[in-house]
């Protein structure tokens, strides 16, 4: 028994070891440089230790607007995108022809560079001295005046965003609800048939329940994904994102290291701790809640 044991460990040694450099002492390293008040990044001193770091971060406008912004990506993106993947999904479950064929054409955007879906919706909404965009000539088909979507008002600037987003997350949730939906057992839609359940408690009472698994690992990777989104928001408005008030908490945390504001590691290490508590507080409400609601 005892030489299993240390088979076993020596089998999980280079995981561990992997983990420890790349996972364990960063995070450590983060802790500490959060901590470390007055840091001057040329030197590699400071003058104490401290709260102050949370404090300053925790007061500053752009981090605050990128919280918000964040927050607001999350709530919308993460059920809109569940939703209509799951929709989705039902309906090439229900297709037979051609099936592959549209499964991967929903695929496609997933496969495609997310700079360059951004250009391409930066282009759809943009307004030039050339052109209003194409989504402001459809607009302008209903009486609508154009709207300047990426560099106009901050609730068109969100909407661009949040439709981007839905739009690069759900092929990926779409490809994983579709193998969930074929893997649930026949038997239990034959048996529902015969006594002639309805379409609609037919989902709630055997499908639902059945992929709520697969429903729930998509929730969480999903708010993880929205939070730590960054390359998208600088597809549609540029590198400068506190000046078009679209920054996000990981852009926050960049531009505290190299960008304009850079050279502030504590406070970029600050900001990295509070979304990491974020992220790990409501990864622990979904854990609680899916002790009811999701089945194994």
């Amino acid at each position: 028994m005892e030489q299993n044991n240390r088979k076993a460990w020596l089998y999980l040694l280079p995981a561990m070891l992997f983990l420890g450099v790349f996972l364990v002492y960063p995070l450590i390293d983060v802790c500490v440089y959060s901590l470390e008040e007055g840091y001057n990044f040329a030197s590699q001193t400071y003058w104490g230790l401290g709260l102050y770091n949370y404090a300053y971060v925790l007061r500053d406008p752009y981090f605050l607007q990128a919280l918000k912004n964040t927050f607001i990506l999350v709530i919308i993106t993460v059920p809109v995108s569940t939703g209509l993947a799951l929709l989705i999904s039902l309906g090439l479950s229900s297709i037979r022809r051609l099936q592959e064929l549209y499964q991967t054409i929903y695929f496609l955007p997933y496969v495609t560079n997310t700079l360059a879906v951004g250009l391409v919706f930066m282009i759809l909404f943009k307004q030039t001295p050339y052109t209003d965009g194409l989504v402001n000539q459809v607009l302008s088909w209903f009486g609508a005046g154009p709207i300047d979507f990426i560099d106009g008002p901050y609730w068109a600037k969100m909407l661009v965003l949040c439709v981007y987003t839905v739009w690069v997350v759900m092929p990926f949730k779409i490809l994983i609800l579709t193998g969930a939906l074929a893997s649930v057992d026949r038997t239990y839609y034959n048996a529902a048939k015969v006594d002639g359940t309805p379409g609609w408690r037919i989902f709630t009472r055997i499908t639902l329940p059945m992929i709520s698994p697969t429903v729930f690992y998509l929730v969480i990777t999903g708010f993880i994904g929205a939070f730590k989104a960054y390359s998208d928001v600088v597809a549609l408005f540029g590198t400068d994102l506190n000046a078009a008030g679209m920054n996000t908490i990981v852009g926050y945390i960049y531009d505290m290291l190299y960008g304009t504001s850079g050279g502030y590691p504590s406070y970029a290490s600050a900001a990295a701790i509070v979304l990491f508590a974020i992220v790990l507080t409501i990864t622990c409400v979904n854990l609680l809640v899916s002790k009811k609601h999701v089945h194994y």
